[in-house]
């Protein structure tokens, strides 16, 4: 160590190795900016510079990989890159035909994935994801209209069925059960797979008579329809449970309310159980009433208590 004077040490310099310092490692990016665009801003006469449109394909060929990732979002990210470069590099821009296409390609397996994401794989109806979230959306809507309804639909002596005629037997008679329950809906309205052999019809904007009306055609088609044709000796028939709530009940309390109306519809669906099946059941004025032909049943079962 060097001495200064009037005593004052001078500090050698740190001879402690530090490699680090002289090998960071850069992570390799993508300008979303090519310094060409500065460039070409400032001599607008010059012509495109080569290496942007290199940056260009760049940009295409990994949202091409990240689409077949299923990554969407980081792709769209690129393809609109490419396409800012491409403007800005000229006038107007010259979009390729197959940029136009790798857009569309990627716009088309977004659209499926998002409804194969919300549908259910054996029926094709909607799923119990989309019927939570769809549910909260109707709820806040029905304020100006007349109200939703809740429908939900179980096979009766479903696993009779499968016991019986098999697996395969049992699938296709609930791909053909939503077919049937989708008919004749109103505008809005769907049916979601619950679980199982459990269905829900959603009917918004309907007033209760319309409802009822509705689930008993519903529950009609099932009874009437030709199932031996499926297989010798099938018959099927489903019970329902409907909870309607006016407008301006539906939108008081709106979180919660579909799950309460979801509640009432399953003690109704016990109802129609405990009173023979193969029937609809609904309150009104407080009271547990079947609809259709099973109106003239003596026994109605009172629906379980659920909380409100």
């Amino acid at each position: 160590m060097a001495v200064l004077g009037r005593g004052v040490a001078k500090p050698e310099p740190d001879q402690r190795e530090t490699p680090w310092r002289d090998h960071r490692v850069s992570e390799p990016t993508i300008p979303l900016r090519h310094p060409a665009i500065t460039d070409r801003a400032e001599n607008p006469d010059a012509g495109p510079p080569a290496d942007a449109a290199n940056l260009v394909s760049l940009h295409e060929s990994i949202a091409a990989l990240l689409a077949s990732r299923g990554q969407y979002r980081q792709a769209y990210q690129h393809l609109r890159s490419a396409l800012d470069l491409m403007s800005e590099l000229s006038e107007p821009p010259q979009i390729p035909e197959q940029f136009r296409r790798e857009v569309d390609r990627l716009r088309r397996e977004h659209a499926e994935a998002h409804e194969q994401s919300i549908r259910d794989s054996l029926t094709a109806s909607y799923n119990r994801r989309y019927l939570d979230q769809r549910l909260v959306d109707l709820v806040a809507e029905q304020g100006r209209a007349d109200g939703l309804a809740v429908a939900l639909v179980d096979l009766d002596w479903f696993k009779q069925v499968n016991d019986t005629f098999g697996h395969l037997v049992g699938d296709r008679v609930l791909q053909r059960v939503v077919e049937l329950l989708q008919q004749g809906l109103p505008e809005g309205g769907f049916c979601a797979r619950y679980g199982g052999e459990e269905f829900v019809l959603v009917l918004p904007g309907v007033d209760r008579l319309t409802a009822v009306d509705l689930a008993e055609a519903a529950r009609a088609r099932v009874e009437s329809y030709a199932w031996s044709s499926l297989v010798l000796g099938l018959r099927v028939t489903v019970s329902v449970g409907l909870a309607h709530e006016p407008a301006v009940r539906v939108a008081d309390d709106t979180p919660r309310a579909p799950e309460r109306q979801l509640r009432e519809a399953d003690a109704l669906l016990y109802t129609a159980k405990q009173s023979g099946r193969n029937a609809v059941a609904y309150l009104l004025d407080g009271k547990a009433h079947l609809a259709g032909a099973a109106a003239g049943r003596r026994a109605v079962t009172e629906p379980r208590t659920t909380a409100r």
